[in-house]
């Protein structure tokens, strides 16, 4: 017996095997291919392959649905705020409209749950009041540690309309560091080949930053940066490579300055974003915490 499904607006132009996971079980990826495999699967009364991309109405048929429940692959489970906390994080709210919301993130939670963090941003924001009847689509990522202005889209449509963006770099971004050490005057840009593994294949890739020296003094930097390019860890690992690790980086820094200072988190911060949306200049700024503003006053 086949049951019916229509694809709503959020998912349209996504593949099969994501629109499958998301609306009817999350089973594993070769599950899902050998439903297809054995034709239990049609879309618009047509047979398809995997990789098959689903439009906005499409009637999607799934045969022996209700079999498939011994075959659900364990969830990550969601983290579930208190209504106290929930609150709390309603206050970082920048922005908000039909399309996306602007959030002051906080330093010390990650954007989504992973294996070492169950409390995390998205699973927040989904229960608040931002969110009623929609679904949070992260669109890009700040670290954990690091805080500051990030955008969370409402739809589909947005989430796709943001990640173009990036990717053509339309999006500008401005952050706040501190750094050890007294940067040089004569250095406003910096560009690297950085080198990420995946899968042990060596990948390297080009970064490219633009600095400021905001102030400097007393063997720290306070600095304005505008990356060109969106590597994983660019801005800190660039200012690691002239020898300015951002004070808390613990990843990227010295040994000997690891046990110098210890500070709750990174000293990097998301301070501004810009971008065009259908000619509307769209430009937020988000204030760092007090944490890092403390460190200005007394260390610089």
């Amino acid at each position: 017996m086949f049951k019916k499904f229509i694809v709503n607006k959020d998912y349209h132009n996504s593949r099969f095997d994501r629109w499958f996971k998301n609306n009817i079980n999350n089973i594993p990826q070769s599950f899902i291919e050998k439903i297809i495999r054995k034709k239990k699967v049609k879309v618009n009364k047509k047979r398809i392959k995997t990789s098959h991309r689903v439009k906005y109405k499409d009637i999607i048929e799934v045969h022996g649905i209700e079999n498939l429940k011994d075959k659900i692959q364990t969830k990550i489970r969601k983290y579930k705020p208190s209504d106290k906390e929930r609150h709390t994080y309603e206050k970082f709210i920048i922005e908000d409209n039909d399309n996306f919301v602007i959030i002051n993130k906080p330093s010390g939670i990650p954007v989504q749950s992973g294996t070492k963090s169950f409390k995390n941003i998205i699973d927040i924001l989904k229960n608040t009041k931002y969110f009623e009847n929609k679904k949070p689509f992260i669109v890009h990522r700040l670290d954990k540690e690091t805080s500051g202005v990030m955008i969370v889209a409402k739809n589909r449509e947005y989430a796709q309309l943001f990640t173009s963006l990036f990717r053509i770099r339309k999006i500008h971004k401005t952050y706040l560091a501190i750094t050890y050490g007294n940067v040089k005057k004569d250095i406003n840009l910096l560009q690297d080949n950085l080198i990420t593994y995946e899968k042990n294949k060596k990948v390297v890739q080009k970064a490219i930053s633009y600095l400021k020296i905001i102030k400097s003094g007393n063997n720290y930097s306070f600095l304005e940066l505008k990356p060109v390019t969106g590597r994983k860890h660019q801005l800190r690992k660039q200012l690691f490579n002239i020898g300015n690790p951002i004070v808390g980086d613990d990843k990227y820094s010295l040994s000997e300055l690891k046990r110098r200072l210890k500070v709750k988190n990174i000293m990097l911060h998301a301070y501004k974003i810009k971008f065009i949306i259908k000619d509307i200049k769209y430009n937020f700024e988000a204030k760092y915490n007090n944490e890092f503003a403390n460190f200005i006053k007394t260390k610089l």
